[in-house]
C-alpha cells in the first residue's frame, strides 16, 4: 500500500469515507483500516482536526505567535526548554526555528490580556527563556491550505497565468 498517498489523502479530507480510500488507493477496505491502526498506534497520524473559522461564529478567540529566545543546556540541546513550554495549556503548536530565535509558539485565548498574562507569568519566566515576543494575529485569511475569505463572487478562485 502506498502510505504517502494514504497520508496525502487523510491530510487533504480527513473524514474521507473508507470505501473511497480503499478504492483510491486500489486496496481492500481492510487492508486500509490495518494500515490506519498501524499509522495511528506508531504515532504517525496524531489525530484528525477540523479548520474552524472562527470569525463566522458568535465565539471569541485570540490568536498570537511568540518568538521565544532560548540558550541550550548542555546535553539537552533546546529539548527540555521545549518541553516546559509545549506543556503549558495554553500553548497550541510550537516550533524549533534556525534565525534570529529559537522558537514560534502559537498560543489561543479567550482576550489579548489573557494571552499577555500567560507571557508574562509563565513564559517569559520559564527557565532558559531569555526573551520573547508577541504577535497577535488579526485576520486570518488561510489556514492548512484552507483559504477562509471567499472573494467577492463567493468562490475561491486563482488568478489567471499569462505569460
Amino acid at each position: 500500500m502506498e502510505e504517502n498517498m494514504l497520508l496525502k489523502l487523510l491530510q487533504k479530507n480527513a473524514r474521507m469515507e473508507m470505501t473511497d480510500l480503499a478504492a483510491a488507493l486500489d486496496e481492500s477496505e481492510e487492508n486500509v483500516k490495518n494500515k490506519l491502526t498501524e499509522l495511528e498506534r506508531n504515532k504517525v497520524i496524531c489525530g484528525y482536526h477540523t479548520i474552524i473559522n472562527w470569525d463566522k461564529t458568535n465565539t471569541e478567540t485570540v490568536t498570537a505567535l511568540i518568538q521565544v529566545n532560548a540558550s541550550p543546556e548542555r546535553e539537552y540541546g533546546y529539548d527540555r526548554i521545549a518541553e516546559r513550554i509545549y506543556k503549558f495549556d495554553e500553548v497550541d503548536t510550537m516550533y524549533l526555528l534556525s534565525g534570529e530565535f529559537e522558537f514560534v509558539v502559537i498560543v489561543k485565548g479567550k482576550t489579548m490580556h489573557e494571552i499577555a498574562h500567560f507571557v508574562a507569568s509563565k513564559l517569559a519566566c520559564a527557565d532558559g527563556v531569555s526573551g520573547t515576543t508577541t504577535f497577535f494575529v488579526l485576520k486570518q485569511y488561510k489556514n492548512n491550505g484552507v483559504i477562509l475569505k471567499e472573494d467577492e463572487d463567493g468562490k475561491n478562485a486563482r488568478l489567471v497565468v499569462t505569460p
